[in-house]
Formats: structure tokens, sequence, C-alpha cells
């Protein structure tokens, strides 16, 4: 075993030994029950002893008790279910305990057997493991083996055995084959999936299952089994493993009574990996370094981080010899001057050396005089600092630090000669991807397995692996002439078709003279049942779908949000005002007034209101400057909804000359700007009170509580939509246009061509962006509209910013 990977994992998982219980260079040791040694995997001679000693049982619980201490030892233990089976009748039900005299000599067997157990060997990884299979009528026997160093000898690893049920002894001999290869395999995974096994038999099932046309039932059971091994049969050889295969075929175990489970489940580490210290948040200066030495020199390597999470990193080439603890010290004082450089008063230093953190702290005693000048030193640079802690963390969590050291000991930095800094770049992305993209020349995306199949030829560049995945996947393909079919589970079988004639089939199927325009899990199934096939036919059809004009045209209206949720603060009174527009009420006034033209302040809830026969700009503008900026003083924010009336140059010029933000609610969403809206009608007044201030302060948390809990929920379900000049862009059709068809009328119009973009909806700060706003004119000379949601036709452009649009041209004739 070796020592440094063990050292390493246990590190690596954050794992402590107990060492009372450890031994170093021992010839052998317990693990798991057994004694594992260089001979290879023994049973423990304390349990055989313990087996040997036990007296002759009484009552039915000793029985039990005896065979449950031979059931963890019965992979070693041949013939157990014949040699056992009298002591199993005697654990029948409703049967009285009678000891006779074949009873008697099942127990004298099983101790004796004890006396010489058998020796089992791991696998080792590189080489094929071979499997002999020997299938009798009513049972099959099964020995997994390696050759040994000198490639002449085979060892056991594993043995195996079954007596085939009821219903599996009426097979044909070529489908026991099969069967018991599946079975072992089963047995065996997690030993097959590491090597290249060479199956010994009489009969190959495999070619059974591979060149069976249609394989149904148990045989397409079978062959989704083998798919995921590397198996390559071979002719069977009069050795002695085939003949102990035989023997265990006639004396398999009996499934009624599991002397042992003959499988491990697969080895698997669940971790959730920590966290680095460095990249935490933490109120003080840290510093992490650590040093390294080695055959190509000695380098230490230091990193400050700052309470705001920037990173500081420094490296140094030692030229002069350092044994391993003096290049801790070298690496500690090192950091602690860049600290100081940096005028840090307050550090945390965090090393993997158990050594220097404890002679720091004084809990060890430095006896070596060669550490002692550095230890003074480093305490005579303590004290410049105002605090100073010195703690210990893994070497796992000190990687950045590690990195440096060792990249700086091995680097050769000539004298005349500079490196310029390293910058570490983050990707994403991989350099190359194994995905199947569009064939290149006249080859289509089956030619691998076609050519394979009609020569048994694999690609030049293929590897190991490839190899064996190919021949995996030619097993579900049948070549008739030089057409190439794929097997379906139902006995069909597909054509496959290259990327030209894919599209073709798309096109037809969906959009063609019987095309009833399907979605793409739709599209895919039909195409199949047509008789045609390749290898990305669902992510196709998909995408084929989500280009369809026709498709975005009636698809469905759009309900999820295209930006997330900003709530509208009001942190202090007259901040922030909302205004609307009521209108028109019938009969008017006496004075012929039809418009009630409403503010609301959001903190207090105050309103003001005045009515008017016409609310034109210049109303408009008047009142904000009468009734609010006069009365009540410059506001921060003003909302508003998209009205024209509402949004003009004179409002507009007047929120600029008084510093007002003007912000727009959202469009078709009145309960967005619902403080507003309630007002209309109902005025409430509030009592001063002497407490108000507190309770301001406790509606304002209430608030900004809730606001966020509605953020996250409102979040949630939204889908984000950008645009960018040049998109083409559908617009919905609202329920206010009189263009109803029915119910089989679009749910949207166009395309339209985007001409400018507003950042943020005509705002600078990304902070308070709204929905996005569409603008458009119907008709030469027409009026400016607005409306929202609008959706992007494909194929799609790359966008990363939250926009409003101005749409002024239709490419499909009409507004």
């Amino acid at each position: 075993m070796d020592l440094r990977k063990l050292f390493e994992r246990l590190r690596k998982y954050n794992l402590k030994l107990n060492p009372a219980k450890c031994a170093f260079g021992a010839p052998a040791g317990k693990l798991l029950g057994f004694i594992v040694s260089k001979k290879g995997i023994e049973i423990d001679p304390v349990k055989i002893k313990a087996i040997r000693d036990m007296p002759v049982p009484k009552t039915q619980k000793d029985v039990k008790s005896f065979l449950g201490k031979i059931n963890f030892i019965g992979r070693f233990i041949a013939q157990l279910t014949a040699t056992c089976e009298p002591l199993f009748k005697l654990l029948k039900k409703n049967v009285p305990l009678h000891w006779n005299e074949e009873c008697q000599q099942a127990f004298d067997k099983i101790k004796d057997y004890l006396l010489q157990p058998p020796v089992l060997v791991p696998p080792k990884l590189g080489r094929p493991l071979i499997m002999y299979l020997s299938v009798l009528d009513g049972a099959v026997g099964c020995v997994l083996g390696q050759h040994d160093d000198s490639g002449r000898k085979e060892q056991a690893i594993y043995y195996l055995s079954k007596k085939f049920t009821q219903y599996e002894a009426n097979y044909s001999f070529i489908e026991k084959s099969c069967c018991a290869l599946a079975w072992a395999a089963q047995k065996l995974r997690h030993y097959l999936l590491s090597h290249t096994t060479y199956l010994i038999s009489r009969s190959d099932p495999l070619k059974y299952l591979l060149e069976k046309p249609m394989p149904t039932g148990r045989l397409a059971k079978w062959q989704m089994i083998l798919s995921e091994f590397d198996i390559v049969f071979t002719s069977q050889k009069a050795v002695k493993g085939q003949a102990i295969a035989d023997h265990l075929a006639e004396n398999p175990k009996d499934d009624d009574y599991q002397p042992l489970h003959t499988y491990f489940p697969d080895e698997k580490v669940l971790f959730v990996d920590a966290v680095e210290d460095m990249s935490e948040q933490c109120p003080e200066w840290r510093l992490f370094f650590d040093g390294a030495a080695n055959s190509f020199g000695v380098g230490i390597g230091a990193v400050l981080v700052s309470p705001e999470g920037r990173h500081y990193p420094g490296a140094a080439k030692l030229q002069f010899a350092c044994t391993n603890n003096m290049v801790e010290y070298e690496a500690c004082i090192f950091g602690l001057k860049m600290a100081l450089e940096m005028e840090v008063k307050e550090l945390i230093a965090f090393s993997d050396s158990d050594l220097l953190v404890h002679q720091t702290l004084k809990q060890w005693v430095i006896k070596d005089s060669k550490i002692l000048p550095y230890h003074c030193n480093l305490l005579n640079l303590a004290k410049q600092f105002q605090s100073l802690e010195f703690r210990h963390l893994p070497r796992a969590r000190n990687a950045f630090a590690d990195a440096l050291a060792t990249l700086s000991s091995m680097i050769q930095y000539p004298d005349e000669l500079g490196i310029e800094p390293i910058r570490i770049q983050l990707q994403d992305k991989p350099a190359h991807c194994w995905v199947i993209d569009k064939t290149s020349g006249k080859s289509p995306w089956y030619n691998d397995i076609k050519e394979f199949i009609k020569i048994g030829s694999y690609p030049p560049e293929a590897s190991t692996n490839d190899k064996g995945f190919l021949r995996r996947m030619a097993s579900k393909f049948f070549l008739n002439g030089e057409v190439l079919y794929k097997r379906t589970s139902d006995l069909n079988l597909l054509r496959c078709v290259d990327e030209n004639e894919a599209q073709y089939m798309m096109k037809e199927v969906h959009s063609g003279v019987c095309g009833p325009h399907m979605n793409g899990h739709l599209l895919a199934k039909k195409i199949m049942r047509t008789g045609y096939f390749w290898l990305t036919m669902e992510h196709d059809c998909i995408d084929f779908v989500r280009r369809c004009i026709k498709c975005q045209m009636h698809g469905d209206v759009i309900r999820a949000p295209p930006t997330e949720l900003h709530s509208m603060i009001a942190p202090w009174p007259c901040s922030m005002w909302g205004m609307d527009v009521i209108g028109t009420t019938d009969p008017p006034a006496s004075n012929g007034h039809r418009f009630i033209l409403v503010a609301i302040e959001y903190f207090t809830k105050w309103v003001e209101a005045e009515s008017f026969k016409h609310v034109t700009k210049k109303v408009v503008a008047n009142f904000l400057r009468d009734h609010i900026i006069c009365r009540f003083g410059v506001p921060e924010t003003l909302i508003t909804d998209n009205a024209k009336n509402l949004n003009n140059d004179m409002v507009d010029g007047l929120c600029e000359q008084f510093k007002v933000r003007h912000r727009n609610s959202a469009i078709y969403r009145l309960q967005m700007n619902g403080a507003l809206e309630e007002a209309d009608w109902i005025k409430q007044r509030y009592e001063q009170l002497s407490l108000i201030d507190e309770r301001r302060l406790n509606a304002i948390c209430h608030g900004q509580c809730y606001q966020k809990r509605m953020a996250r929920a409102y979040n949630k379900k939204v889908h984000l939509r950008t645009f960018e000049e040049g998109d083409k862009v559908l617009k919905r059709i609202l329920p206010v246009q009189d263009e109803a068809k029915g119910k089989f009328a679009p749910n949207w119009q166009g395309p339209f061509i985007v001409k400018k973009v507003m950042e943020g909806n005509g705002d600078n700060e990304p902070s308070q962006r709204r929905l996005p706003v569409v603008r458009y004119r119907e008709g030469p000379g027409g009026a400016l509209w607005s409306w929202n949601p609008i959706r992007r036709t494909k194929p799609p452009c790359d966008c990363r910013r939250t926009y409003s649009v101005r749409i002024e041209d239709n490419l499909s004739g009409g507004g």
C-alpha cells in the first residue's frame, strides 16, 4: 500500500486516525474482518477458532448462530450449500430439532474445511480479467481470475455459483448461458467496469445476443445489462480454472438460504468539499503561507487577504539549502513583512505546519538550533502588530499558498531575465466539447457505425474506450445492403437519415400539406412512427419548432415577467408621489369638468386632486408644479403610468429642472400603481400621535421585509427577455384592439425590427429598471402607442442587458 496516497486521501476528506489503532510497515493486518497480506485476502484465524470451538447446537437458535458465523466467511467455502443442506432443514418452520448423524457429519466437515481455507487475490489495474463460465442443466458456475506478474499463473479473485430457478431451467442451453453471463456480470460489476474481461465458455452468448435481429423480453434485458461492460469472448481452454467452475456448477449454492451477498455496492464517497478559509468573509486581515522544498529547489508563498476579500499573493525562490521546518519559518516571516509593508495592524496567520503554530504559541519546546534564530526574528516582527494570532488549518485548505510555494521552488529563474506576473483567467467553457456536431464532407453521422458493422473497422483516432463504446452502440443497429437501420424495443426498424434528409422530413411533417404544427416532442415521435431516425432527433425537432414563424404567431401568451421586481420605496414623507387621471366621469360636473387629476404621497398616503375639462400636458405640468413642488417641496421620485399626457416633453422638462426622477409603472398591470388607484375615491385621515416616529420606523422595517419576500417570490417566475437593435420581435394583440377573429386568431402580430434601444426604460440607473416598453407607430403620421410584453422571433440574438425598445417598421406590412 502506498502510504503517501493514503495520507493524501485522509487529508483530502479531513479524516483523523487513532494512533492506538494504527500500525505502519506491518506485513499483514485486519481489514473489515479479514486478514490482508501480501499473499491476498484470508480468513481471520480468530474467527476460524471461534467456529471450530463451537459446541454441537442443541436448539434452533444455536443452529442459526452457527450458520450466521459461516455466512460471514461463506465466499471462502466451497460447496457450502451442499455441505450445510442437513443444517438448513433444521430451520424449517414447525419442524422439531432432530440432530442426527447426517447433521453431525456436515458440522464436522465445515470445521475440517476451515483448517486450510483458500486465499483470494485482489485484481490489479491495467491487466485484463479472465472469466470462466460453465453452464449445466440446473446450475451455473463462474470463476473470475487474473494472471500474476509472471503471466503464467492464474490467480482466483472471486467464486460464484447459482442454481437455476424453476423457470430458468426450461431455457435452451444458449439462453441459459446468456442468463448466467448477465447474472455474473451484475454480481461482479465493480470488477468488470474497470477491466477488459475475456470470457471463456463452451458457447458464445455475446454473439447470440448481438446478432439477434429483434431481441425482445429477457433477451433485450440481458443485452441492456451487458452493454456497459467490455467483454470479449475467447474459445474454451483446458485449464484448471474451468474444472473448478464445473465443480461449482455441480454443487451450487441454494437460493432458499442466502449464506453470503456475493456482490459489493458501488464504492462512492459522498462529501461536501469545504470552502477555503481565504474565500470566506472576515473582518480582519488574514495571511496564508506555506513552503516547499524538493529536488528542484526551495520556494515560499504567502497570500494576504483583506477584509473585503481582495487577495495579494507573493512568492520567492530561496537560493540556499533549507529544511522543511526552516522553509515554513521563511514563508511566515515573508508573509509578515508583506503585511507590515501594507500597514496591517491586526492579522490572523494560517499555516498547515503543526510545529510552527505550536512553537509560536509556546506550546512546544524548540530543540533544533537552526530554528531558534527564525523563532526570535518571528517574535520581533510579531511585536509590531497590535494583534497577531496563529491558527492551524488542514493542508487542503491552504492550497493557494502551497501552489505558490511549489511553483516558485520548481521554476528556473535566470538572473539576467525577468518573469512577468502570472494572470489566472476563468474559463466557463471547455476548449473542446465532445458533442455530436455537423458532419464534415459527405460522411453522415452514422458512418463509423456503418463501417464497423460492415467490415469491423474502427476510426483511426479512436481510443480503447471509444472502441468499446462503438461496439456497444453498433449492437443497436442493423445493416441491410447499404442502408442502416435502428432497432427499437418494439420490433421496428427505423431507417437512419443524414442531416439534409432530416431537415426535409421535419419541414414536411411539421408544416407540410397535412402538417398540424405539433410541438417538438410530438414531431420527433411522429417521424419515428413514420420509420426514420437520426441521433439528435428530439433536440433538432424542438429547435425546429421554436424557429417556426407560424408557431410563434399563434403561440401562447407569455405571462412570465421579463425582469426582476424592483420595489418602490418611500423612505420619508413627500419623497415619492404617484399621479394618475380619473375619467371620464358621466355626468360631468356643473362647470363641465369630466376628468380628475389625482396625486398621492406614498409614505403618508396624502392625496391631492383637482378636476379639469381636459387633461393636457400643460395641465399636468402646472398641477405638478403648483400642487406638489410648491406646496410640499421637490420630491425625489414621481410615478405615473404610460399615458401620453403624463409622459411628454413639458413634464420631462419640469422633472429635469427640479431633478425629479420620473418612473413609469408596469404596463397593463394597474395593481403595480395600486396605492394611487385605491386613493382615487377614498381619502383617509391619520391622527398625529405622539409616538408617530416609532410607528413609522416599525412600518418601514415591516415594509422592507415584505418587499424582499415579495421580490423573491416574484423573481422566481422571471424569464429574462432582452433586446438589441436589429432584433425581430412580435407584438401581442391586446384585447382592446378590434382584431378579434375567434379562437383561431393569432395572439401575436409582426414581425417588427428594433430601431432604437433605450437602456433602463429611459433611465440610466440599472437598479431602477422597469419592464421593457416597445413603442411603434401605426400608419404614416399615426399616434405613438405602447404595449408589453413583447416576444422575440427566432433565431435569437445574444443580449446581456434589459432594455426598452423603439419599433417603427413592420416587416409584414402592417402598422
